[in-house]
């Protein structure tokens, strides 16, 4: 099976401006390769670099070396040497990601942000919306809810909000940071058959769970992130 996305050497740390300059070193030669219809997980102590990790392979941080290999529309790409024009549209077609936290818009209801990532790729306004419901729905989020602004929303619902825009789109890459934080067991078991789906369909996943029963679940492979040499902070 073809590797969806690959990271080659690549090396991270943070310069403290405030502090003399002096560099934090957080992980040093990464690499591993995730394949479609895989679902990988980062596994690590807290503060070993998982979630910069991931940060790295969206294009929130910039790395100090190394690859970050994609096809986008059918070409390579170096996510690491992309330009910011060119992160823009691999996130808009290639490689999503659900984060711990919710970026709510003041005034835009909940169905608009969850079907957004659609809307961006040319979809009618109102099919989007209707697939957002139907994650809704399967996500258990009350449906008196969904014309609201999720500002107010409790953390649980802004994470159900947060899941159904990661998991609208059919992006070939799906980053997940830690998805089921902020959900009982109920929702979380929604999550669990969410990313069987996903994998099912050829979706390459790569995620970070702390809930242990959930990770056995959907772990097809565990990536010790304490093997890179230099792990030192998340």
């Amino acid at each position: 099976m073809t590797a969806a996305i690959t990271v080659c050497e690549i090396s991270k740390t943070f310069t403290m401006h405030l502090r003399d300059g002096i560099k934090i070193p957080v992980v040093t030669g990464v690499n591993f390769a995730v394949k479609a219809g895989e679902c990988a997980v980062l596994g690590g102590p807290s503060g070993a670099g998982k979630s910069s990790i991931l940060k790295m392979l969206y294009g929130n941080y910039s790395t100090d070396q190394g690859q970050i290999l994609l096809t986008h529309n059918g070409e390579p790409v170096d996510l690491s040497k992309a330009e910011p024009r060119k992160i823009i549209e691999l996130r808009r077609d290639t490689i999503g990601y659900v984060s711990q936290f919710l970026q709510t818009v003041p005034r835009v209801s909940a169905l608009d942000v969850a079907a957004e990532p659609l809307t961006q790729r040319g979809e009618d306004h109102e099919i989007a919306r209707k697939k957002a419901a139907d994650l809704f729905s399967q996500l258990n989020l009350p449906e008196r809810l969904w014309d609201l602004p999720p500002a107010t929303f409790s953390g649980g619902e802004q994470q159900r909000v947060n899941i159904a825009r990661g998991f609208i789109t059919d992006h070939p890459v799906l980053l997940l940071d830690e998805p089921t934080a902020s959900l009982d067991a109920k929702n979380r078991a929604v999550v669990v058959d969410l990313i069987t789906q996903k994998k099912a369909s050829g979706v390459a996943l790569l995620g970070i769970f702390h809930d242990e029963d959930v990770r056995t679940k959907v772990a097809d492979r565990i990536i010790d992130v304490t093997s890179f040499a230099g792990a030192k902070a998340a």
